[in-house]
């Protein structure tokens, strides 16, 4: 187990209508060492992520007042580096994707188990781990930095540039491109990209792959040659553009 990920000082918003469904849920994130807050209306969720913070968010879709989506909105507008694990009682692929397209890092259907949530929130706040360290300014790529080309992820500012100009990402964007780098010119299947990525085999929904390639190639291939490349049957790999 990744200790980094277990640290006290974690703190996880548990946004959900049904209030005695908010407090075994955050039973479950103390029980795990970290700190837990609940609320029950979307305004209430927007309220307290504001005033406390949160590095990650379990949150409803379908709340009285503001949908789930739109509290994403609210909390992304603010703080973009915040991860989401959305509770759904949606189980169409079509729904899952909406909330997933909307910025939402990962997702779990009713009824679900406590085990599951802490596994799936421990993957989220792994990866915040990344974004954690303050950006360092340095006119070369850093000695810390992925480099391939001229494409440079610098995990520590968790910053990403092509040809000298910056590439904004989403956490889930910079996971995969960042999963990527770390295997140039390797073929990495679905499953794979699913394991490292989303930390959990995603209820085998390996279209969530192409999705997130086909947003990875708008933002870093977008106007020049393209890195990112699918080999048929097999997966996709990055490599230097000629």
């Amino acid at each position: 187990m990744d200790e980094s990920a277990d640290r006290p000082e974690w703190r996880v918003l548990v946004v959900d209508d049904e209030p005695d469904l908010v407090e075994v849920v955050c039973g479950a994130v103390r029980y795990e060492g970290w700190q837990a807050r609940g609320a029950t209306t979307g305004l209430a969720a927007v309220e307290a992520a504001a005033a406390w913070r949160p590095h990650a968010v379990v949150l409803d879709i379908m709340l009285p007042d503001l949908d789930g989506l739109e509290v994403l909105r609210r909390l992304h507008a603010e703080r973009p580096e915040v991860r989401v694990l959305f509770l759904t009682a949606r189980d169409a692929v079509e729904e899952r994707i909406e909330g997933i397209a909307a910025g939402g890092d990962d997702y779990v259907t009713k009824p679900f188990s406590l085990a599951e949530v802490v596994v799936r929130l421990r993957g989220l706040l792994r990866r915040a781990t990344q974004a954690a360290t303050p950006q360092a300014a340095s006119g070369q790529p850093p000695a810390h930095a992925l480099v391939l080309g001229d494409l440079v992820l610098d995990d520590r500012a968790r910053e990403v540039t092509r040809g000298g100009e910056t590439v904004e990402l989403s956490p889930t964007e910079y996971a995969l491109l960042a999963h990527l780098m770390r295997h140039p010119r390797q073929v990495l299947s679905k499953a794979q990209i699913l394991d490292a990525v989303w930390s959990y085999d995603f209820g085998g929904q390996a279209h969530i792959v192409e999705l997130y390639i086909s947003y990875l190639r708008k933002k870093v291939d977008a106007g020049r040659s393209p890195m990112i490349h699918t080999v048929r049957g097999a997966g996709y790999l990055i490599k230097a553009a000629p």
